[in-house]
């Protein structure tokens, strides 16, 4: 399968590559300060927001996760995207308010006005962790894994450096605006290629559902699974995909960059109902192909090679240029988005604080020498995935692990009035120390609950620690504080977007219940 690619493929990527260059550097003609470097100035447009909300997300670890994953297990691997659009939708219509008025810069800033800088700087700490380790990693091995397939002679090392330091150049040179500009012209070539590809797919079936139900299986063809399926359970999906969702599309700062830059809370509204009714998509162009790929490959030795075997069989000269053009779009996209957030994260949190008379053109110095830095961690790390059993669930398990104390902090910080900053502090602590017992335990053979299970359990386990503490603490939060998160003090999203929010959820039900 190797070396399989034309010149008229090579001629599409390279037209890709100086497509990317030339919007990046449109963008990117002055030095931008902080604000411009890390929120785009805070004028982001509703189409910015939701195509490059849904072009950082469809990276390549989930252009090649998604595949295999649905190859292996089958559909319920879609859960993930439909459970995203949910809460996006909550997002939108509970949360975005209280981050757009609030001016926040970085997720974490609303822990420290709901509580205190302790919890600030843990949330930003996690968060800069899963970034490099999870995010950026595992989308340059994503990357790096189909070019080897391509292209002979690279090595997976060398490939993923050289990804890190193309993504790199232009993050740290155009800051958000030039990742959102870039992210909608990736958006763009991963829907077509993605689309392409699924279409090519189909034909193998003769365009007919009914000669796709008859030669698969049809639990293969179910988003919603036994109690005891190995791959999704539908326990796991109803308690614990709306934790990881949540962490993922609320609080994770490398997705939320995109609502804090919007010029309002109408833009940044509008820009997340557009993502989550872009997240319906992955279902048909993403997940049925692998699914269907069960009966077209079925001498497969790992799932993560579906998708090049897929454009390796199916896709003509030209349609396989266009393909790996996507995968790049998922590359640059996933990972140009984390690096911008991890440098916002560390300059914001950390820098900051401790040089409160840095001018914002030195911030913004130190912001771009924070990627440089950060990208380089990413690429050290990203070749020893390799020796993980899976990218899907190296990421997918990380996140269940380490996410549901940090949604239980932020979620009762929002819905209760008692919580206090000790009691916080004190329940996520907690929730952490059991959560790495309980990781430990799994990797020991200790325990075979799903994940996702774990991550819902956890999660109400914090709740109860953190709720526990907050009694014992004696004390009450301050009015100051209990402003911070008051859904009254800031503007409510416009009457248009709340109503566009429950139409996309009845669609979202429709779907789920058509293919349950």
């Amino acid at each position: 399968m190797t070396g399989i690619l034309h010149s008229i493929d090579y001629a599409v990527l390279a037209a890709y590559a100086l497509l990317v260059v030339a919007v990046g550097v449109l963008v990117t003609r002055r030095s931008p300060d902080v604000d411009e470097l890390f929120l785009a100035g805070r004028s982001l447009g509703p189409g910015v927001i939701g195509l490059s909300l849904f072009a950082s997300n469809i990276s390549s670890t989930t252009l090649i996760g998604l595949p295999g994953a649905a190859w292996e297990h089958g559909i319920s691997v879609a859960n993930y995207e439909w459970m995203a659009a949910l809460v996006l939708l909550f997002t939108a219509v509970f949360v975005l308010p209280a981050f757009i008025g609030g001016r926040l810069t970085t997720v974490p800033e609303i822990l420290e006005h709901r509580f205190d800088a302790r919890l600030r700087r843990y949330l930003s700490g996690c968060s800069l962790f899963l970034s490099i380790v999870l995010d950026t990693a595992g989308s340059l091995y994503a990357g790096a894994l189909v070019l080897m397939l391509f292209v002979p002679g690279l090595s997976l090392g060398t490939t993923c450096a050289g990804l890190a330091v193309f993504a790199g150049l232009y993050t740290a040179a155009g800051g958000l605006r030039a990742v959102a500009y870039t992210d909608v012209l990736q958006t763009v070539v991963l829907l077509v290629g993605s689309a392409v590809l699924a279409t090519l797919v189909f034909a193998e079936f003769d365009y007919s559902w009914s000669r796709v139900t008859a030669a698969v299986e049809p639990e293969h063809l179910s988003l919603i699974r036994p109690l005891d399926d190995p791959a999704l359970p539908w326990l796991g999906t109803l308690i614990g995909l709306p934790v990881l969702g949540f962490y993922y599309w609320s609080m994770n700062q490398y997705v939320a960059q995109r609502l804090l830059g919007a010029r309002d809370v109408s833009a940044a509204g509008y820009g997340a109902l557009l993502a989550a009714a872009l997240k319906l998509l992955p279902l048909f162009i993403m997940v049925l192909p692998g699914a269907l790929a069960a009966e077209l490959f079925t001498n497969l030795e790992r799932p993560d090679t579906v998708f090049p075997r897929l454009v390796a069989e199916y896709a003509p000269p030209g349609l396989a240029g266009l393909l790996i053009a996507g995968l790049m779009a998922a590359i640059m996209s996933s990972v140009d988005s984390t690096l911008n957030s991890a440098s916002t994260l560390f300059i914001v949190d950390f820098v900051q604080p401790r040089r409160p008379t840095a001018s914002r053109q030195q911030l913004a110095a130190w912001g771009r020498v924070t990627t440089g830095a950060l990208v380089l961690l990413a690429a050290l790390w990203a070749p020893m995935i390799d020796h993980f059993p899976g990218l899907f669930a190296y990421l997918q398990q990380t996140f269940a692990y380490v996410t549901p104390p940090l949604v239980a902090v932020f979620a009762v910080g929002f819905l209760s009035r008692r919580v206090t900053a000790r009691g916080a502090w004190r329940g996520l602590l907690s929730g952490h120390v059991l959560s790495a017992c309980l990781f430990i335990t799994a990797q020991l053979d200790g325990h075979e609950v799903h994940f996702t299970i774990v991550a819902g359990a956890l999660f109400a386990l914090s709740v109860l620690l953190v709720l526990g503490w907050s009694r014992l603490d004696g004390e009450r939060p301050s009015p100051a504080q209990l402003a911070a998160v008051a859904r009254g003090g800031f503007e409510p999203l416009p009457a248009g977007a709340r109503l566009g929010a429950v139409a996309l959820a009845l669609l979202t039900g429709l779907l789920v219940f058509t293919f349950r």
